[in-house]
């Protein structure tokens, strides 16, 4: 399948995406505020959506959410997998492959991206590198791709 890209505004698109074209089973979340966004039972994965106006060639995740997700993974018996869009890709990371690569930090960022109150808090983060992260959309445009 070739595919044209072009840039996610938000994880709902992100969500269509890959319901589309990867992942045929997938489940939103019931709880808009849930540690996870969506669900797979075909391939035991849970799956944090992340959509970035700017890429990266390190993609942020905090570590709450991160920590969540491996707890939650781990009391589930299913994947954990962290997806995040930028306006030059998507990657897909495995978390429980990354353990041991991510180095965390505390940072000042926004209390909230997309809202209007743009005050900052001290969050701990930990970056992922694209190199280490699984490319979507050169998956769709290569004719036979190797995983």
């Amino acid at each position: 399948m070739i595919y044209e890209y072009s840039q996610f505004a938000n994880e709902q698109q992100l969500f269509s995406f890959i319901k589309d074209n990867f992942i045929e089973d997938l489940i939103s979340s019931d709880n808009p505020t849930s540690r996870y966004d969506c669900y797979s039972s075909y391939f035991k994965s849970h799956i944090e959506l992340k959509c970035r106006r700017k890429h990266y060639n390190e993609l942020i995740i905090e570590k709450g959410k991160y920590d969540a997700m491996i707890k939650r993974c781990n009391d589930e018996g299913t994947i954990p997998i962290y997806i995040n869009s930028t306006p030059k890709g998507v990657w897909a990371f495995y978390l429980y492959e990354l353990e041991d690569k991510i180095e965390w930090e505390y940072r000042d960022l926004p209390k909230q991206t997309d809202f209007s109150k743009r005050e900052t808090v001290s969050k701990e983060v930990g970056y992922l590198n694209i190199k280490d992260g699984k490319d979507l959309v050169l998956f769709l445009n290569e004719s036979s791709p190797s995983f």
